[in-house]
């Protein structure tokens, strides 16, 4: 057992002063079998406290039906084993370029702008969460022998909102479920978010990626007694699909590192090891000063330039970063783990089976409900995944242009069969399929919890379509390998949108990198397991494949295809569709 808590001017474990030395390692963003190798990279950087969010859509993606939340506790275990302490921020809003920053979408898409406030539906929500996440954390604090060291209240709270009385109930609600360790906030170095995000008696902590002395001034003007700490350290940057990658030189943040340590201060490396966005959860930014502007998707891949890459090697920052932090080191650091596996030989995989889109929504998908007017994905129940919407243009009519005004976030439109482009003349009477792809839910601003799907209804002129009929595809619908193996597979049609089934061998199981020249957008699984969204518009043009995933001999592999690939890409050529791992 240990006592760890917050002095007048540093953290004290056991009444010893320590410093902070964390980096940001999130465990759903790494696959269970590789959390050994990327902590021990951690403390060979010279960390020792890793810190990590929780989702908590990941865990309850249906109101009440519970996914896992063990493995935070399998995770804050394989820290202490690692000898690391942790620091647990569990939200209930995270941001973290996570879907919908972490909130469940049956959450928002039912209380709207109530989320994060005293609203009393939201909290008794919060509530019934928490005293499910606690149970956790609580036992694995280190004053139970544990690594858990501190909590955090919220996430940034400050950039939001300015609600107290929330604020105050969860430190309450954390306090009342047995949280001992200290708990603090974190918010950027200014005035309206420390104002908004910080709560009396609770340890304020500043996010920033530069400029450490002028934050840390801005902090001791809202703080003047207590430790100071970068709970988010910004050594990198994340992309956003069809836009330039994001690269920060690793000299000029190893300066910046340098410089928060120079003030005395702690700090949580942010992040240390990005992982990837599994499985569809990367969420989405809006433009603009207000993030108020246009839809940006985040890519798959959270290597967000780290000192510990997407494959967990060490890169120039890291190296850059060990050298600083080995100053500050309680003795010598520890070497290097050996590195992971990685696949033996280059492979092709060959997907010589395919089911039409229509035909897998049919078979996976929720039942299809007639409504006046479009549902939304929320009103679906559908999280990440697609909605498929059908409506009748009576007639005779003449051609207007038929538009769907508050579209989130990108439609195939087909008139009578046939691929038409949104907003070209329409004649009735005809038959409309709309296809509603989600590209992940605003993580940050005032835009975070809108809903997705066809928000504004259809518009033919400026006449409402009613009687639309919708039916969506969650993706975890494909978690049920009994009922993918069930559909009626045929052979594979050239670029044709659906999924796409075949086998691989592999000699030497590790690691490996799945290029897809030639698809368009959609998933992929391998062995059950999804890799995540690839999409054509890069900046990201292949998949992180982790070792755990595949397997001696016969591997499966399958592709969801949602829009189509241009005839003579390789997808769509001649012949069954391929794929390259290697």
């Amino acid at each position: 057992m240990a006592d760890f808590t917050v002095g007048d001017e540093d953290f004290r474990m056991d009444g010893r002063p320590v410093r902070l030395l964390s980096g940001a390692l999130h465990y759903f963003r790494v696959h269970e079998g590789q959390w050994g190798h990327r902590l021990a990279m951690l403390r060979a950087m010279g960390l020792n406290a890793v810190e990590t969010y929780v989702p908590w859509n990941l865990h309850e993606p249906q109101q009440g039906r519970f996914h896992d939340v063990q493995a935070l506790g399998r995770f804050l275990d394989a820290a202490h084993e690692a000898g690391l302490w942790a620091i647990v921020r569990p939200g209930p809003y995270i941001c973290a370029e996570w879907e919908n920053g972490g909130l469940p979408h049956w959450l928002t898409g039912s209380l709207g702008r109530r989320v994060r406030t005293r609203d009393a539906e939201y909290l008794r929500h919060v509530d019934r969460w928490f005293h499910r996440l606690l149970r956790e954390v609580v036992p694995r604090q280190i004053d139970r022998g544990g690594a858990v060291i501190m909590v955090q209240v919220e996430n940034e709270y400050g950039s939001y909102g300015s609600d107290q009385v929330y604020l105050r109930h969860l430190a309450g609600l954390l306090r009342r479920l047995g949280v001992s360790v200290p708990l603090f906030t974190s918010d950027g170095p200014e005035d309206h978010m420390l104002t908004g995000g910080s709560v009396p008696g609770v340890l304020a902590t500043a996010n920033f990626g530069a400029g450490a002395r002028e934050g840390f001034d801005v902090l001791r003007r809202h703080q003047p007694k207590g430790p100071l700490m970068c709970m988010e350290f910004w050594c990198g940057w994340f992309d956003h699909w069809a836009a330039e990658p994001v690269v920060r030189d690793p000299a000029d943040a190893a300066r910046a590192l340098r410089e928060i340590l120079e003030c005395g201060a702690s700090v949580n490396v942010y992040m240390a090891h990005g992982g990837t966005n599994f499985a569809g959860w990367a969420g989405a930014n809006r433009s603009g000063d207000l993030h108020d502007g246009e839809l940006q998707p985040t890519v798959t891949s959270y290597d967000y330039g780290a000192p510990v890459d997407e494959y967990g090697r060490p890169t120039e920052k890291f190296w850059l970063f060990r050298e600083v932090l080995a100053e500050y080191a309680d003795g010598p650091l520890p070497e290097l783990p050996a590195a992971p596996d990685a696949l033996g030989a280059p492979v092709d995989a060959v997907l010589p089976e395919w089911v039409p889109l229509g035909e897998v929504t049919d078979a996976l998908g929720g039942p299809e409900e007639e409504t006046g007017v479009a549902p939304t994905f929320e009103e679906l129940d559908v999280d990440r995944g697609l909605v498929r919407y059908r409506v009748k243009v009576p007639g005779p009519r003449r051609p207007y242009p038929l538009t769907v005004p508050g579209l989130r976030d990108t439609a195939l439109m087909f008139v009578d069969g046939v691929r038409t482009e949104l907003g070209a003349p329409v004649a009735g009477p005809a038959s409309v399929e709309l296809w509603v792809e989600s590209l992940g839910r605003v993580n940050y601003g005032p835009l975070v919890g809108e809903a997705k799907g066809l928000t504004g209804g259809v518009l033919h002129e400026r006449q409402y379509l009613h009687g639309v009929r919708a039916r969506g595809l969650r993706l975890d619908a494909f978690d049920d390998a009994g009922a993918v193996a069930k559909l009626p597979f045929r052979a594979a049609e050239s670029g044709g949108r659906g999924l796409h089934r075949g086998t691989f061998e592999v000699s030497g199981a590790g690691d490996a990198t799945l290029e897809l020249p030639g698809w368009e957008r959609g998933f992929v699984w391998v062995n059950g397991f999804c890799l995540g969204r690839y999409w054509s518009a890069g900046p990201q043009d292949s998949l992180f494949v982790p070792g755990p995933v595949l397997r001696e001999g016969e591997n499966e592999v399958w592709v969801l295809e949602l829009a189509g690939a241009e005839p003579g890409s390789g997808a769509g050529s001649a012949g069954a569709p391929r794929l390259r791992f290697r």
